[in-house]
């Protein structure tokens, strides 16, 4: 552990503070978190805290669902510069205009998405939960953003008529896997397995042993006989996973899946957050309001 490390630890004594970081930050600040997990899993962490100060080193929709779900708490982000690709290309103004156009039909909305934009659906989803919430809805068509990927999965999954909103919404990080490549890494480690994340194209998802969340493939991890595993997600999630699952060889499918948005995030910006206690994340209390239901309803739900 480096100096400014003990400096974050000792920071969050005397400030009360936790420190929540996403499967793909920093392997240092990973090193340094209170909890790690996936988006959903941060929210619900910071819910049942008990401390006064939230540092939420992930991208900006992950902190604001952090503030939907725990008003009462000073959330902050350590880098301005955090902000999710996906999440911008539905922006609230534009979501209300495919509602419009398709009047009555229910609308999910990944979490990857902004606070304000939350606060317009019906109910929001994981990759986790997506087919089960999409299952848990009485109506065939719906409307689903802002992942396209993610979307094709659920209808693949539910056989329901899904609308992606945007038409042509992704993962910068998640498009880049392709199905060649992958199917070589197989031929190159034949006793691997292929895990693979729900936002990637369907043609990857056809050739995955396993499709999942970052915290499903963690789980995943565990549980395969095999000792080698090929991870069809950003690369960050790695770290974990030598972390918890060291008797096994994780192989990435691609060395360049890099969320630029979560790298960031640094060490350093993460003490000067807390000691400066800055960049603190706020909505309006009306956004928070709305976006609340729709995340209840999924927890509800799920």
């Amino acid at each position: 552990m480096n100096g400014l490390q003990r400096e974050i630890l000792k920071l969050k004594q005397e400030k009360e503070a936790i420190v929540l970081a996403h499967n793909y930050q920093r392997p240092e600040i990973q090193d340094i978190a209170d909890f790690i997990g996936d988006s959903i899993e941060l929210c619900r962490k910071a819910r049942h805290t008990q401390a006064r100060i939230i540092v939420f080193c992930g991208v900006d929709f992950m902190a604001q669902s952090a503030v939907i779900l725990n008003p009462d708490k000073k959330v902050l982000m350590p880098s301005q510069g955090a902000l999710c690709p996906m999440a911008q290309m539905l922006p609230p103004d534009y979501f209300e205009l495919f509602k419009e156009k398709y009047p009555g039909v229910p609308s999910i909305l990944y979490v990857n998405t902004l606070g304000e934009a939350k606060a317009l659906c019906d109910v929001c989803c994981t990759s986790a939960n997506a087919v089960k919430i999409a299952e848990a809805i009485p109506a065939q068509r719906l409307l689903f953003g802002p992942d396209k990927h993610l979307a094709d999965f659920v209808a693949f999954k539910t056989g329901k008529d899904i609308i992606p909103v945007p038409a042509g919404g992704y993962c910068p990080v998640h498009v880049l896997f392709e199905r060649d490549d992958l199917l070589k890494l197989k031929q190159k480690y034949p006793e691997a397995l292929l895990m693979v994340h729900p936002e990637c194209p369907h043609e990857v998802i056809e050739v995955a042993d396993f499709v999942g969340s970052t915290s499903q493939m963690c789980r995943f991890a565990k549980e395969a006989k095999v000792r080698q595993l090929i991870v069809g997600t950003e690369i960050g999630l790695i770290h974990r996973l030598k972390k918890e699952v060291p008797d096994k060889e994780f192989i990435p499918a691609n060395p360049e899946a890099i969320c630029t948005a979560m790298k960031a995030v640094t060490l350093e910006k993460v003490y000067l957050s807390l000691k400066e206690e800055k960049y603190e994340v706020v909505l309006s209390k009306e956004a928070i309001n709305q976006a609340q239901r729709a995340l209840k309803k999924m927890m509800e739900l799920s």
